[in-house]
């Protein structure tokens, strides 16, 4: 009898132990299953090169586009697109090669057919996008000098500046992809399209610079910029299965652990520095910087800093006339990007103009806990200091352009002098 019971027992506890592991056999399919599934749905909604390249490709064996990467895309096929790197289905980003030289390749895909200055600065993709310029054949120098002389002015992108024309010459120079003197109606429609995208006007405005990697040619709006080694500027990039499970602290010191040494953080620091001097007031007017998280920053093998994601880097005068037409309840209405932040002017319900950060502060929030970690010590309290009141500074400040001026310079004096004796600056 007692024998039988023991059997039972047994008998009993493998029958559970045995639904045990059905039926976590079934929810280990089951998660496994609904990843593999969500994985896919982003990766064919979020991964659309071939469709970015067909619609490019039409066009430009129709004669409506052209430019220097056109024929090595669509007829050569030395321009291979490889790893997808899309965050949005209407930005596609993909690394790839072209020839020897890898780069990486982004094409703007249609979304939405609608024009949302509330919500973009950029104009979303839609079939007529190629539509401008809309006369002539062939345009000789000074007849595109002109036309789009009048194009920027109503554009809005930079604001009346008084040196707009070296700006055009600086777009002449791009568009005129085969360097034959003249700008072909399809060279047009190319240039015309790319300068409605922050990320292409501003590497035109800072291609002396360095701070923008090299563009390497393009087609319609698809182009080609150099590919920057060390993405992002600081941290590890993490399978986004990961990062749900790893808590804040533990980030940071995994982030802090796979930085460079601090000299080479100081160097790309004052990198960073330079590059917030030569968008404000720069040559060709203001831009803000409306997204200073490190995923938009990479650095070269010698620590020079490189924007990478420059979608959210925005002409003043054109965020100023877009926020001018929000309405708003409340001042966070008045966010663009994750950085620029305006108040709102609850007697008219419309945003106000005038950021209440300005772009250094930004990049000082951002670098704070990079540069301290690891900072000698001759310098921690110093450099603390100066960091923090740099975060301080406030963009409707009377003052804030002089102040602005003398923290900028303190903070890069401050790190010079600290590396310029080293092998790392």
């Amino acid at each position: 009898m007692f024998t039988l019971a023991l059997s039972v027992c047994a008998q009993a506890r493998f029958s559970y132990l045995h639904m045990k592991y059905l039926f976590f056999s079934w929810l280990a399919v089951f998660v496994g299953s609904w990843v593999v599934y969500v994985e896919y749905s982003s990766y064919t909604e979020l991964c659309r090169g071939h469709e970015c390249k067909n619609s490019i490709c039409d066009k430009f064996q129709k004669g409506v586009i052209d430019g220097s990467a056109c024929n090595s895309l669509c007829e050569k096929d030395t321009l291979y697109l490889g790893k997808c790197l899309s965050a949005k289905p209407s930005n596609q980003v993909y690394s790839g090669s072209w020839g020897d030289m890898e780069g990486i390749i982004k094409c703007q895909m249609e979304e939405d057919p609608h024009y949302d200055l509330g919500i973009e600065l950029e104009p979303r993709k839609e079939s007529a996008s190629f539509n401008r310029p809309t006369k002539g054949t062939s345009m000789e120098k000074p007849f595109i000098y002109r036309d789009k002389l009048h194009l920027f002015q109503t554009s809005a992108k930079v604001g009346d500046q008084a040196n707009l024309a070296d700006l055009v010459t600086l777009v002449f120079g791009v568009a005129d992809s085969n360097k034959d003197g003249q700008i072909s109606l399809s060279e047009a429609h190319s240039a015309w399209a790319l300068l409605q995208l922050n990320e292409f006007l501003l590497s035109i405005v800072l291609q002396d610079r360095e701070h923008t990697p090299r563009l390497l040619g393009f087609c319609g709006d698809l182009y080609v910029m150099e590919k920057v080694p060390y993405v992002p500027l600081y941290g590890v990039s993490l399978p986004w299965m990961v990062e749900l499970w790893i808590p804040a602290s533990l980030r940071r010191s995994i982030d802090q652990w796979a930085a460079p040494s601090w000299p080479r953080k100081a160097k790309i620091g004052i990198g960073l520095f330079e590059l917030v001097e030569d968008v404000f007031h720069g040559t060709f007017g203001s831009f803000l910087m409306c997204d200073v998280s490190a995923a938009g920053f990479g650095y070269t093998e010698r620590h020079d800093i490189k924007v990478v994601d420059a979608r959210r880097i925005v002409p003043e005068a054109a965020f100023q006339e877009a926020m001018r037409e929000r309405r708003c309840e409340e001042d966070s209405d008045c966010m663009y990007g994750r950085d620029c932040l305006t108040s709102c002017d609850l007697t008219k319900h419309r945003c106000t103009t005038e950021v209440t950060q300005p772009n250094l502060a930004k990049v000082c929030s951002t670098l704070k806990d990079y540069l301290l970690y690891g900072a000698p010590s001759e310098i921690k309290d110093e450099l603390e200091k100066q960091l923090y009141a740099c975060i301080a500074l406030k963009g409707a400040s009377e003052q804030m352009e002089m102040e602005h001026s003398l923290i900028l310079n303190n903070l890069k004096t401050l790190l010079w002098k600290k590396i310029s004796h080293t092998k790392d600056s």
